[in-house]
């Protein structure tokens, strides 16, 4: 600063030509707080004045006409200042030079402002400078922070003190540097407008993590204790850096969930919540909920949170699950279908987690259990074991549905091993059985006679029944015609089936001889057992009644005769039970006759039973008078034992 004593006389030359009143003074000068400052000053005024008892001058404050009464800050004249800068002004230059350079010292906040110089020649020739230094005292040091701080770019900031007091210099540090990258630190000295400024730059790149972090200069005087210091906090601008999200997840239909987004960003983002193409929710701030209410499967899918501050874009998806139940499965239309066509049913349904479709027919499990939301179901040439309901069943952990169809098998007519001719009690019957769909018509031809009975007349019993697919058809022939060589009735009888899909005509023979002639080997065996068992159960009463009567060569003498009479009669009683036993064993077995030759009841008894009948069991009861057997009502056997003479009543 101190070059101003070498440009102070070339300004005096150059003022000399002007010869006009003026000033030269910094129009901007600081200082710190308590320390001093030097205020540079040089005026002029015209040649053609004399200064009358000397030169003076007068520095205010604040104002520059006096009539105002402005602060006086220095008056070369008299010592008369303001209260606030007595004792701190003194004027350095020499005013005879036109040099009003002023010092003051230990300056405070309360003395920034505007100062103005007043020449004082004598007389009239007083005159106020309109120009001004303007004072600026610093508590703290200036930074130059840029107006822009973007992460990742070099950045430089710069801490200025001024140094405009000729007793102190001051020194200049960078505070919490420490965790800055590689910093680089450089000093300066400026001089501007006869000022002096120190600086000193602090160059880095910052980073995203050094957004709100402080730095500080600290400007401070040498073997004194003037310290000034400033902070300053980071801002950085960077772009989204991170974008944090739920993680996906699984709700269930019909439920709420809340999608949270937060957004590492330098300003703030405008985050926008994106389900495809469509944005659904945004808003400029750190984070940002998506609420869905009563979620549907419709709602699943990819959700994407994005952020963007005109720094950069970043984004980040989540991927929302929606379970449900499966759907009712869509399957084919029932259909009626050919014997040997091959058929594909479909089964598709929707599901989370997918469904597992299974096929049942008629309740019974066919073809396998597919994981998936589509099952078919291959049938090749199917048979008519084919036809009936086909159900999907569609089922996961949320619950089931199904699905049916029918089938209908279409096929020929098929003879039925059911179909014979038997030999009843009237003659000779015949049964035709067929199944086939359309429900086959059945008639029977008799070659011999050259007839085809499809009706009831007065020689044929035609009968004629449908079952589902199932059509039975019967005749009766009333005479039994030719006997075969076994000496078995002939028979020449012909079934015919037909339906749309074809025709089969089938002679049916005679297949329940072997089993008729067992029958009577078996009825004759039989009813001599049941006569033998009578004949036997009769004789064992008979000797229980002889010991009973003690010995037959004495006269009976009852002692007491009501108690003979109740044994004689538990003995009938248990007669009557046997021949009641013997008549069920009797019923019993022509329930087998019934049995082995399928009829029930047109069959006539055969063998030694054929003229047995059932009849009424008649029994006698013993009376006894007094205690002695009446004459002529009892007699000796040859044999020598006793009997009695029985009438029935």
């Amino acid at each position: 600063m101190w070059c101003l004593e070498l440009l102070l006389p070339l300004l005096l030359i150059i003022n000399d030509a002007s010869c006009q009143w003026n000033v030269w003074v910094p129009r901007d000068i600081s200082a710190m707080t308590n320390s001093c400052v030097v205020i540079p000053c040089t005026f002029m005024y015209p040649s053609g004045i004399r200064p009358y008892r000397g030169i003076h001058g007068i520095w205010y404050f604040g104002q520059p006409y006096p009539q105002l009464f402005p602060p006086v800050v220095f008056k070369s004249r008299t010592d008369v200042v303001h209260e606030s800068y007595k004792g701190r002004t003194k004027l350095l230059g020499d005013l005879h030079q036109r040099n009003c350079t002023l010092l003051i010292n230990n300056i405070g906040t309360e003395h920034s402002g505007r100062y103005y110089f007043r020449a004082d020649l004598g007389g009239a020739n007083m005159y106020t400078y309109p120009d001004y230094a303007e004072l600026k005292v610093l508590d703290q040091p200036n930074i130059d922070v840029p107006e822009e701080i973007v992460s990742d770019e070099s950045l430089e900031l710069t801490c200025y003190a001024p140094d405009n007091c000729p007793d102190m210099t001051p020194e200049i540090q960078w505070m919490y540097t420490d965790y800055l990258p590689d910093p680089e630190f450089s000093s300066d000295y400026l001089e501007e407008s006869n000022t002096a400024v120190l600086s000193n730059t602090l160059t880095f790149t910052p980073r995203p993590m050094h957004n709100g972090q402080l730095l500080g200069c600290r400007v401070y005087y040498p073997n004194t204790t003037l310290v000034y210091e400033r902070l300053i906090s980071l801002d950085i601008k960077y772009a989204p850096r991170s974008v944090w999200v739920n993680v996906s997840s699984e709700v269930m239909e019909g439920s709420s969930v809340t999608l949270h987004c937060e957004v590492d960003s330098n300003p703030p983002s405008r985050i926008s919540w994106m389900f495809g193409d469509e944005e659904l929710l945004w808003d400029t701030a750190s984070n940002v909920s998506l609420s869905l209410d009563d979620v549907t499967p419709a709602n699943e899918g990819i959700y994407t949170c994005v952020g963007n501050n005109g720094y950069g874009v970043m984004n980040t998806s989540l991927y929302l699950a929606v379970k449900y139940p499966p759907r009712e499965p869509t399957v084919n239309e029932s259909m009626t279908v050919l014997e040997g066509t091959s058929l594909a049913l479909h089964c598709s349904t929707q599901g989370s987690p997918a469904p597992t479709l299974t096929w049942l027919k008629d309740g019974e499990l066919v073809g396998t259990i597919t994981a998936d939301e589509l099952s078919v179901l291959e049938i090749m040439e199917i048979t008519p074991q084919g036809d009936g309901q086909y159900r999907c069943l569609a089922e996961n952990e949320h619950g089931r549905a199904s699905s049916s169809l029918n089938i209908t098998v279409e096929y020929a007519p098929v003879l039925l091993e059911e179909s014979k001719c038997t030999v009843v009690r009237e003659g000779v019957q015949c049964v035709c059985m067929a199944t086939g769909n359309p429900e086959p018509t059945i008639e029977f031809y008799l070659p011999d006679l050259n007839i085809t009975i499809n009706e009831t007349d007065g020689r044929y019993n035609f009968y004629t029944h449908t079952d589902g697919h199932t059509s039975t058809g019967m005749i009766k022939l009333r005479e039994k015609g030719e006997r075969m060589d076994n000496g078995g009735p002939a028979v020449n009888v012909h079934c015919s089936i037909y339906n749309m899909y074809g025709r089969e005509s089938v002679l049916l023979e005679l297949q329940q001889e072997k089993k008729y002639m067992m029958a009577v080997i078996v009825g004759t065996i039989g009813g001599v057992a049941v006569i033998a068992f009578i004949i036997a159960a009769v004789r064992y009463v008979g000797h229980n009644n002889k010991k009973e009567n003690g010995n037959p060569r004495q006269d009976v003498v009852l002692e007491n005769p009501a108690l003979y009479y109740s044994a004689v009669k538990k003995d009938k009683q248990n007669l009557r039970k046997k021949v009641l036993k013997t008549e069920l064993l009797g019923s019993k077995f022509n329930s087998i006759l019934e049995e082995t030759t399928g009829e029930d009841g047109d069959y006539q008894p055969v063998g030694p039973m054929a003229g047995l009948e059932r009849q009424e069991l008649n029994y006698a009861a013993l009376e006894f008078i007094g205690a002695r057997p009446r004459e002529g009502a009892s007699g000796r056997g040859d044999d020598g034992s006793n009997y009695t003479e029985i009438k029935a009543k």
